[in-house]
């Protein structure tokens, strides 16, 4: 189970760090190549978690996922 969440954190974290990167390379008048790729990355990586949990995740399963993964690696 932790390899879901796992994958469902790791994908949550790049797109959201992908927005600011984003929001910059406009702001700058260039593409947001780098940032276009992260969130694909990182799209694939929550629907590839989602796909491998059964019933996927519900939006209260979200936090507790990411509590797990923590506490897991910070044990």
């Amino acid at each position: 189970m932790l390899t879901q969440d796992l994958l469902l954190v790791v994908g949550i974290i790049l797109v959201g760090l992908s927005v600011p990167s984003i929001l910059g390379a406009i702001a700058d008048r260039r593409s947001p190549r780098v940032a276009a790729i992260t969130i694909l990355v990182g799209g694939t990586l929550i629907l590839l978690a989602l796909s491998q949990k059964p019933g996927g995740y519900t939006l209260q399963e979200v936090p507790e996922a990411f509590v797990r993964v923590v506490a897991h690696y910070f044990r």
